[in-house]
């Protein structure tokens, strides 16, 4: 069976689970995406890692394994999502150390982590995506609609903003580049990376 490589669509909150995301992974031959709810450390892991100005000052769960990783040689050559039961995704590390190939089980969130941190490609199987493959619409809010289920109806799962979010987001906005630059500076290092992810990103509007 062959393997369909994905990209990182983004990270949204998710409107199902509370206190989760939704990570949203692309084929990058195709139009399909595939949502997958993942836990708020292991989306702020998978952000922190794609984010590559912001840097912990101390390192994350994820980062300490590339760093061990690194040490003793061993390479992820790839992540495989082979499987998907009852809404839960299954993934694969393909590692490598002096030409010898393993394969670890591990939770996809986790596999992502570290896929972002070893520049490792992403894959899944086509069955995987004509299961749960989803199609993706960029409007004013991120909505994404279901391309099949089991009744043959579509349901939607939408990510917008909430009224704080929007009050938070317009604070900001009002900032010089020297305040946000401090609040920037504040975040990380009280490692509050979702924070310094939107201060950073409303620093980037006026670059």
């Amino acid at each position: 069976m062959s393997l369909i490589r994905l990209t990182i669509k983004g990270i949204s909150y998710s409107q199902t689970q509370s206190g989760a995301y939704a990570l949203v992974l692309s084929e990058m031959e195709g139009t399909r995406t595939l949502p997958i709810i993942i836990g708020a450390f292991e989306a702020q892991s998978i952000a922190i890692a794609l984010e590559k100005e912001i840097k912990p000052p101390r390192p994350l769960t994820h980062d300490l394994f590339k760093t061990f990783a690194d040490r003793f040689s061993i390479v992820i050559k790839q992540v495989i999502i082979h499987k998907l039961v009852d809404g839960v995704f299954y993934s694969s590390l393909i590692c490598e150390r002096e030409g010898v190939e393993e394969v670890i089980d591990t939770r996809t969130s986790d596999a992502i982590a570290l896929a972002v941190r070893f520049q490792a490609p992403i894959f899944t199987y086509e069955n995987i995506l004509d299961k749960a493959g989803i199609y993706l619409k960029m409007d004013e809010e991120l909505t994404i609609e279901e391309d099949l289920d089991s009744d043959d109806e579509e349901d939607e799962i939408e990510f917008s903003l909430d009224e704080g979010q929007e009050k938070e987001d317009d604070y900001y906005s009002h900032l010089s580049l020297e305040e946000l630059h401090e609040q920037l500076n504040d975040a990380v290092a009280n490692e509050n990376y979702e924070l310094a992810a939107k201060i950073r990103d409303e620093i980037s509007k006026r670059s």
